[in-house]
């Protein structure tokens, strides 16, 4: 229900521990599977053409982003590019030019599946911090469950865990006679020598009166200005994967497919974009019949709503199923009267109403913000004069924010900072 991906492949300890662990992960063939807005699947060609466009454009605002971003205006989103851009890559003189112009800006709001919000809020001037690791984006088909396991060991092994504990207030020290002191609910206090906060930056964009005293004004303005998203997932199991016929048989969908301003939904008449990733062709050791669909922003807000409203597991999964069926039926080879086709069972998240993560799902960069990544820099340096040190996603280099791998990195990071400070170790360099 967590992470799936392991995002780059050059030198990052998430594919190290995936290998050391046995944790299956794969990838698929780039073929692009895209459904109209009237839900018939365009011819591969087609979607090939269109699915290269976006991407070389996204490539285009990687690179305008990073060489300009000082001179980007901050109310700029990535959207704007977009329908600049495609001005450009789609002239008046082709034939049906309006309507490719509105395909390629339509396919464009798949952006939001990777950072949890609209591409028109994702920020133009510092796009850049979205780019990852080099190398193949991986799915990690055996899920983070061995991974977690091998990187909690040894805290299971030598630490003392108090679970089930809700802390709702720290107290940082003020004079180094000080400790620092976390109050949980329930009224015990602890105290400590130095508190690593590993809050979701959506907890802490909330519970800023949870520090005292208040942070500094610098620390609660970045914790601000940064975004966060609402990516959620909905899972759908078959008997089989009725979308992958024997070679042959048919047109198939394997990895990736998306379903462009649907038309055809009376539950979605704001037309929102279908992704979704097939499960059934990854590595065959963990491979299953099951479609995962991702959604974000209105869409994350208005499902987990109308899921919170029902009583009973067999009520929600009934809604899901009613309102995902009209994409899913779609899909190649599907048949009313198959029993391949009938859902046997369904699973989604509720990140966006859940306190412990923050109403959300990880951080993000939105229009409106002008100083990104001194933010990110004011956030990953904490205050550790006070014994206040902050990790997370949200505090990673650079190149793994809103990951995994990134999440990681901070707390090696932070631990490496605190081990020098009590001449633990010798000086390390904080990756910027």
């Amino acid at each position: 229900m967590g992470p799936n991906w392991i995002h780059g492949t050059d030198d990052n300890p998430m594919l190290d521990l995936a290998k050391q662990t046995g944790t299956a992960v794969g990838t698929w063939d780039l073929t692009s599977y895209v459904f109209d807005e009237e839900g018939s699947l365009l011819p591969v060609q087609e979607g090939e053409k269109y699915a290269t466009l976006v991407w070389d454009i996204i490539q285009d605002a990687f690179i305008h982003s990073n060489k300009s971003s000082a001179d980007i205006d901050d109310s700029i989103s990535l959207l704007d590019f977009f329908k600049e851009k495609v001005v450009e890559k789609i002239p008046e003189s082709e034939d049906n030019f309006q309507k490719k112009r509105e395909t390629v800006l339509q396919m464009s709001e798949m952006w939001g599946t990777f950072v949890g919000s609209t591409v028109g809020r994702q920020s133009l001037k510092f796009f850049w911090l979205e780019e990852c690791i080099e190398g193949e984006n991986l799915f990690c088909a055996g899920t983070y469950e061995k991974i977690l396991q091998e990187v909690a060991r040894p805290a299971l092994s030598h630490a003392t865990i108090q679970f089930e504990s809700v802390a709702d207030k720290i107290s940082y020290r003020t004079s180094q006679d000080d400790q620092v002191r976390v109050q949980l609910k329930g009224g015990q206090t602890l105290a400590f020598d130095e508190v690593v906060v590993t809050c979701p930056l959506g907890w802490l964009k909330r519970n800023l009166t949870a520090f005292d005293p208040p942070l500094p004004s610098i620390l609660t303005k970045a914790i601000g200005s940064i975004g966060y998203g609402s990516l959620e997932k909905v899972y759908i199991s078959f008997p089989k994967a009725f979308w992958l016929p024997a070679e042959g048989d048919g047109r198939r969908v394997q990895g990736f497919a998306q379903w462009i301003a649907p038309s055809y939904h009376a539950e979605n008449p704001r037309g929102w974009n279908q992704e979704v990733v097939e499960l059934a062709s990854i590595a065959p050791e963990a491979a299953h019949p099951t479609l995962l669909f991702y959604i974000y922003g209105e869409q994350s807000d208005y499902l987990t709503a109308k899921v919170a409203e029902l009583d009973g597991t067999d009520k929600k999964d009934a809604f899901l199923l009613d309102f995902f069926k009209p994409y899913y039926s779609r899909l190649p080879q599907y048949s009313e009267e198959s029993p391949d086709c009938q859902p046997v069972c369904c699973l989604s998240t509720n990140w966006v109403r859940d306190e412990l993560a923050g109403h959300g799902s990880y951080c993000n960069f939105q229009v409106g913000l002008a100083n990104g990544d001194e933010d990110i820099k004011t956030m990953r340096q904490g205050l550790p004069e006070q014994g206040l040190w902050l990790a997370g996603e949200h505090t990673a280099p650079f190149v793994a924010l809103g990951t995994a791998t990134g999440a990681y990195w901070s707390g090696e990071s932070v631990g490496k900072r605190i081990a020098e400070a009590y001449e633990h170790e010798p000086s390390v360099e904080v990756a910027p």
